[in-house]
């Protein structure tokens, strides 16, 4: 999923106000993790994952994840990603992206 500047500037502005659901500890990326962020998207569309351990590598792991989940990557700042997957069901969705 793509994401134009516009729409990555308004979600990044929604995310300050939600805490990390998802933490990344020493075993860093295992089909557990990306099952709860799945999980996450779904119920709640916008999330942030934090990066307990694998700090280092949050450059190299939230693409990864964000691929994995079919999700698109707003942002990473600090030891935080943020991931955005919009619902399946149109009737569903509590965010609805502005334009361009």
């Amino acid at each position: 999923m793509e994401l134009t500047k516009t729409q990555r500037r308004w979600l990044a502005g929604k995310a300050q106000r939600i805490k990390p659901t998802v933490m990344i500890g020493k075993e860093g990326l295992s089909d557990g993790v990306t099952a709860q962020t799945d999980a996450e998207l779904e119920a709640h569309e916008l999330i942030k994952v934090r990066f307990v351990g694998h700090k280092e590598s949050l450059g190299d792991i939230a693409p990864i994840l964000a691929s994995n989940t079919k999700a698109a990557l707003v942002r990473t700042i600090g030891h935080v990603a943020v991931l955005f997957r919009p619902r399946e069901d149109e009737d569903k969705r509590e965010i609805v992206l502005p334009r361009s």
